[in-house]
């Protein structure tokens, strides 16, 4: 058993415990808050940071699942404390919530470091919220358990079942075909998104989610609930009695969370068929955690990493059904042989224990190991000329026919460009011709939006084609399906390679061979080089400026530089 805590070891007795006019002053506001020493003496202080907004749907049953969580930490004998953050809301942000990801994280750690806190429980779900809580905490070095928001119920439309994402993308190409009435497309809009909760495919929310329980930073199976069910109340309630009983025995993710941990996360995001969001998230926030996660990972592992979900957008189902089927821990428990089971978690077993006894109720919905959906990961990464830092794809929510293609490029040099142009009935494109849209990474952008699924050209829709291959230096909605290679580094708005393709120019994707080749000779990229300027940065004030300046590219996980200080936490405060 583990050594426990005295109260004076608790980092609010350096706050509240001295003898001083400081304490003094500190404790007096207490009261002022209707607080007597039974409140805070000689029990630990939990922070629940709130990422609750009236803006953002997916959050926004969290003043409830606060109070659940509050409701533990008081049996547990702690004190809660809520502390609001910023919410991502990832419908209503412009350009993209991966511009402030990194704000977040940066308000979680020093909303953690400044306070007197002895343990956090973080609450999120919208896709880039969790990572960004997640780097945050790891920085800030206190124990804490991530309490995920939980999947919406699923979509309906007449008699077909919706998937947040997938559908809106698969239904407003049908409209743009002519194959849609307004009057039903307003019918989908009304029962697209029926619940509180993020998305119910397999998207970047789901991912994460998912990614963060099987790194052993939620209770076991929290992952899987559903935003509406009961259960998801009492595990956050569960959650609270937790991070009491893990400030006083120092259960801490900063110093348990090994690099095994994060290769279990990539064997997760694999066999669920996950979104490319993924891999820049957990490259930062392994970064957080003082490990280096390089794309060789991600590849190495997806080619052992059998396919078991059957989930949209690269599948059939959606989560309330994963949930119902058994969840993570069902799928976890049918890849053991894959992963390091040893690693601890935060309910103080290792996770070879947690998914251990999980069994599978829908064998449609998890595979087993002798039905898989596919051999190997839903997502590869790519290297060659045009991106010499990696790109990846999501080949198994694509047409086969593009797993080795060749075609000639059809170059958009920013998305004013690509909205301006893309309906002209005489664009030069066909079936086999390539996509390219620059300018969409993290500086050009800026803040790497998800534009990287290009809407089709009007034409194409109207001939019966639903898919083409795309490329850009973007992401995209995990919700998102179709041939989409995506995060090229470096970017070409900082001259990576990628800048110097041109109309015209034959690229070859071999998604076997993990190659994307600008069929370009060497002397002719050097002289397009020599004569590539940057283009006009935006407004750079504030924090934009913060952002241009110090985002690493996506193969570094799109953290800032100066954040990374290799997993050290910055020094506590002093307090006089």
């Amino acid at each position: 058993m583990p050594t426990r805590l005295a109260p004076e070891e608790l980092r609010s007795f350096r706050w509240f415990g001295p003898n001083d006019l400081r304490s003094f002053g500190q404790r007096s506001r207490l009261r002022q808050m209707g607080l007597g020493p039974e409140d805070w003496k000689g029990k630990p202080v939990i922070a629940i940071l709130n990422t609750w907004s009236e803006i953002n749907p997916c959050h926004l049953h969290f003043k409830i699942l606060a109070e659940n969580v509050k409701k533990g930490v008081l049996q547990a004998g702690g004190m809660p404390v809520e502390i609001p953050c910023m919410s991502l809301s990832e419908n209503f942000m412009k350009p993209t919530t991966m511009l402030y990801r990194n704000l977040l994280a940066m308000e979680a750690e020093e909303n953690l470091r400044c306070h007197p806190i002895d343990g956090a429980i973080l609450l999120g779900a919208c896709d880039k919220t969790t990572p960004a809580l997640i780097m945050g905490a790891l920085s800030a070095a206190l124990p804490f358990i991530f309490v995920p928001g939980g999947p919406m119920l699923r979509g309906q439309w007449r008699d077909q079942t919706l998937g947040s994402g997938s559908d809106a993308w698969k239904y407003w190409a049908e409209k743009r075909a002519g194959n849609l009435t307004e009057d039903e497309w307003c019918e989908i809009e009304d029962g697209i998104a029926r619940s509180h909760g993020h998305c119910m495919t397999m998207g970047t929310a789901s991912t994460m989610t998912a990614i963060t329980e099987t790194l052993g930073l939620t209770l076991p199976g929290a992952s899987s609930i559903p935003a509406s069910d009961a259960r998801h109340w009492r595990m956050a309630a569960s959650s609270g009695r937790q991070i009491v009983e893990n400030v006083w025995n120092d259960l801490n993710p900063s110093r348990f969370l090994k690099k095994e941990a994060f290769e279990n996360a990539i064997v997760a995001d694999m066999a669920v068929g996950g979104s490319t969001n993924a891999i820049v998230h957990l490259i930062a926030m392994a970064g957080r955690a003082g490990f280096k996660l390089p794309l060789s990972d991600f590849d190495t592992i997806s080619r052992k990493t059998p396919r078991l979900a059957d989930l949209r957008p690269a599948g059939r189902f959606l989560m309330e059904d994963f949930y119902f089927a058994g969840g993570l821990p069902a799928l976890l428990n049918q890849v053991t042989d894959l992963l390091h089971g040893e690693c601890l978690t935060v309910n103080g077993k290792t996770l070879l224990e947690n998914v251990s006894d999980a069994q599978i109720w829908n064998k449609e919905v998890i595979r087993t190991r002798d039905n898989v959906l596919s051999a190997e990961g839903g997502t590869a990464v790519l290297h060659g000329n045009i991106c010499p830092n990696g790109a990846v794809i999501k080949h198994s929510a694509m047409e086969p026919r593009f797993l080795k293609h060749t075609g000639k490029a059809v170059v958009f040099k920013d998305y004013e460009e690509l909205a301006k142009r893309l309906d002209d009935p005489d664009l030069d494109i066909t079936a086999d011709s390539i996509m390219v849209l620059q300018s969409a990474g993290p500086v050009g952008a800026p803040g790497m939006p998800e534009w990287g699924m290009l809407p089709l050209p009007k034409k194409l829709l109207e001939a019966g084609i639903r898919d083409v291959l795309r490329m850009s230096d973007a992401r995209m909605s995990g919700t998102s399906y179709g041939a989409c290679v995506l995060h090229i580094a470096p970017e070409s708005a900082i001259g990576g390679p990628f800048a110097l393709v041109q109309e015209g120019d034959l690229i070859t994707l071999d998604v076997e061979a993990r190659s994307l080749t600008l069929e370009v000779s060497d002397e002719e990229l050097a002289k397009r080089k020599a004569l590539w300027k940057a283009a006009p940065r935006p407004v750079d004030r504030g924090y934009l400026h913060l952002f241009l300046n110090e985002v690493t590219q996506a193969d570094e996980g799109c953290d800032f530089r100066f954040l990374h200080n290799n997993g050290k936490p910055m020094p506590e405060p002093k307090i006089h």
